[in-house]
């Protein structure tokens, strides 16, 4: 999805792909608090008016920047697992996928805080005193964990994850890097140097294969 720049104009017929654009831009710039219709439509150049004919409101656009946000955040994890160098031993190329996408996830949040906090953001229901839509049937499982969960389950069909470990560990691989991410992004550790942050980085990683049973 191309960004749109504030005071450019839309092209015809594309006005809800604009207001989109407008809105993945203040996430990025601000998180998921800066996501506001009618200023996605004053950055396109339309009124409010315009912009409620293709949004009910603020929640159905910021649910739409969640959707962006996680799909960039899966993107990074696999661009981050495509550099990593493979490796004869099956094993160790599995572990290597595993780490991979962890340093994708976090890097994706050091460098991306505003979209990393939308794609986790709750939008609250679109108008004053109306239930909360309900998750569709057919959403799909937020693709980060789905790729996580994935790799842990490669790994252990090479016979290296310890028995019974298999249904918890992609939650809990998840959690830790989830967890680290916030920390980095908004917690205390925001303000270590970057090499301090690789040093909690790869240690968080080691813990995540230690968990899954890799020695």
């Amino acid at each position: 999805m191309a960004a749109t720049s504030a005071g450019k104009t839309y092209h015809h017929g594309d006005l809800r792909n604009a207001l989109v654009c407008a809105a993945v831009d203040l996430a990025t710039e601000g998180g998921p608090e800066r996501v506001v219709l009618r200023e996605a439509a004053r950055r396109v150049g339309v009124s409010p008016t315009a912009a409620y004919r293709h949004f009910d409101g603020r929640g159905e656009l910021l649910r739409t920047v969640r959707a962006h946000a996680r799909r960039e955040l899966a993107a990074a994890m696999e661009r981050a697992a495509a550099r990593e160098p493979g490796a004869d031993d099956p094993v160790l190329a599995a572990e290597r996928r595993v780490t991979a996408l962890c340093r994708g996830y976090v890097g994706f949040a050091v460098e991306q805080p505003g979209l990393y906090r939308a794609a986790f953001c709750v939008p609250r229901p679109h108008a004053v005193g109306e239930p909360a839509p309900e998750r569709p049937s057919g959403e799909p499982e937020i693709r980060a964990f789905t790729l996580l969960r994935e790799a842990l389950e490669a790994l252990a069909t090479l016979g290296t994850a310890r028995p019974g470990g298999r249904p918890a560990t992609g939650a809990a691989a998840w959690s830790a890097v989830h967890g680290l991410s916030l920390l980095l992004v908004d917690g205390p550790l925001r303000r270590l140097s970057p090499q301090g942050r690789s040093v909690v980085v790869e240690a968080t990683l080691a813990m995540v294969l230690s968990g899954a049973g890799v020695d």
